[in-house]
């Protein structure tokens, strides 16, 4: 397995002070859409506008989703065919069709 690129300092630093604000975007999002301030299709057109929502799992979404659980949401993209590992970017458009159209009120 190839080691991964050495950084400077500063590089570093750069890199985790990145990852930690795309984290706190990411989370700012699913607190919204759990508040009720947001929704999913507010989400899913913010995903393809911003990498880092595109890049937060479908799954992860729909649990934030009030009144939806991790059981609830895992059954709603089995009935709907979409892979738990599918992130919000990687829709299809007949997915994300299906996903609005099943969780219209939310």
């Amino acid at each position: 397995m190839p080691l991964p690129p050495s950084l400077s300092p500063e590089q570093r630093q750069a890199a985790l002070e990145k990852a930690a604000a795309a984290r706190r975007q990411r989370a700012e999002v699913k607190d919204k859409l759990k508040a009720g301030s947001m929704n999913l299709k507010e989400v899913l057109d913010l995903s393809d506008r911003d990498e880092v929502i595109g890049k937060l799992k479908a799954l992860t979404v729909l649990e934030s989703l009030p009144g939806l659980g991790k059981v609830r949401a895992r059954r709603a993209m089995e009935e709907l065919d979409i892979s738990e590992n599918r992130r919000l970017r990687g829709l299809g458009a007949k997915q994300r069709d299906a996903l609005l159209k099943r969780f219209a009120d939310r």
